[in-house]
């Protein structure tokens, strides 16, 4: 079956008002079993269960933190509702989703030769802004160290946060922190690592983040991207503050999904995406797997990658299903993690399943 225009598909969704009926698959007949290189191949499902994926809008819509909840399956938005005040049009503040984003960015620009590669380090791109006596460590620190959280610099997220935020100049305050780990070791999340990537793109292409953003990644899908947050020296905040419509969140979403490709056009290179999947580290705080800007844990035998930002802002992808969700929430709602666990249950107790029953029809 042919991957249909996720453009037109989006706009039928929202025309005709809802989603392809699921129907649940047949159980297989009992009995003895063929050999091996018998068994037919499973029925491609392309579907969702059309009784649990109401049960999951009717449990989105008890959360009072949640704004968006948008599901596609291959390609094909099957529903999208906007619950507390939100609508479809509004801007998400998706916070550190955008560093899945900052992460497309980096690979367009090591697939174009603006970047050397995931080992090149990145503190010749800084010397105007490196301590006076650095650490020999800090000219180890690589691309990779910095997309998977391993930079060993003492992180400038959490308790470092509001000092970091309101010094004269963020890449110079990143670089001068000193070493908790060294590079490539345990994972240490700090957006600071983030943000030097923004200002390691806008250096090594000549651009700034958000016009190489615009070119490179979102016109060719079709996104109008907003200007968002910068630090005093200019450099677009690199992890946070982004504002995309949770629908422009999906198309990202759905552009990884098919392998970096939009219509004929390869936007994000197929090889960046699977080396952005594959994983490098574990959160000792909630036990998720990161790789190079993407969460990543498996649910009901399906790897599950995804986008997450702060307060709720989720993009999953469930590839072998063919399964994309976005999930926009309060962005300014004290932290908490019962929140997040709800919309993770949404994923594993109702979506994943409905897309495992799926449908069998075809075209």
């Amino acid at each position: 079956m042919k991957t249909r225009d996720f453009t037109s598909l989006a706009a039928l969704a929202l025309a005709g008002g809802l989603l392809l009926a699921g129907c649940e698959q047949a159980s297989p007949q009992t009995g003895s079993r063929p050999a091996a290189e018998e068994v037919a191949p499973p029925a491609p499902t392309y579907g969702l269960d059309s009784l649990l994926l109401d049960q999951a809008y009717a449990r989105a819509a008890e959360l009072p933190r949640l704004h968006s909840l948008l599901v596609a399956r291959r390609g094909e938005l099957l529903r999208e509702e906007y619950f507390n005040g939100r609508t479809a049009e509004r801007r998400a503040n998706i916070k550190s989703a955008s560093k899945s984003i900052i992460s497309a960015l980096v690979g367009i620009a090591i697939a174009e030769g603006k970047l050397e590669g995931l080992d090149q380090p990145v503190a010749p791109f800084f010397q105007a802004d490196l301590p006076a006596n650095p650490d020999p460590r800090l000219a180890t620190v690589t691309i990779e160290d910095l997309l998977s959280m391993r930079s060993g610099l003492e992180p400038t997220s959490f308790g470092n946060y509001g000092d970091w935020v309101t010094s004269r100049n963020w890449v110079r305050y990143v670089l001068r922190q000193p070493f908790v780990d060294d590079p490539g070791g345990r994972m240490l999340y700090s957006t600071g690592s983030s943000h030097l990537l923004s200002a390691l793109v806008t250096r090594a292409t000549g651009m700034s983040t958000l016009a190489y953003a615009r070119e490179k990644l979102f016109r060719p899908i079709g996104v109008q991207l907003a200007p968002w947050t910068t630090d005093p020296q200019g450099i677009y905040f690199g992890g946070n503050e982004m504002g995309l419509r949770p629908r422009d969140l999906l198309r990202f979403g759905e552009l990884y999904r098919n392998g970096g490709r939009y219509g004929e056009t390869q936007v994000v290179p197929e090889a960046w995406i699977r080396e952005s999947w594959v994983q490098r580290t574990t959160s000792r705080f909630n036990g998720h797997g990161y790789g190079l800007g993407w969460w990543q844990r498996e649910r009901r035998g399906h790897p599950v990658y995804f986008a997450w930002g702060y307060g709720g802002q989720y993009l999953f992808l469930v590839p072998d299903l063919e399964l994309t969700v976005v999930m926009t929430s309060d962005a300014v709602a004290p932290r908490e993690g019962s929140h997040n666990r709800s919309l993770h249950d949404l994923v594993t107790d109702y979506l994943i399943p409905a897309a495992e029953r799926g449908s069998a029809e075809a075209d």
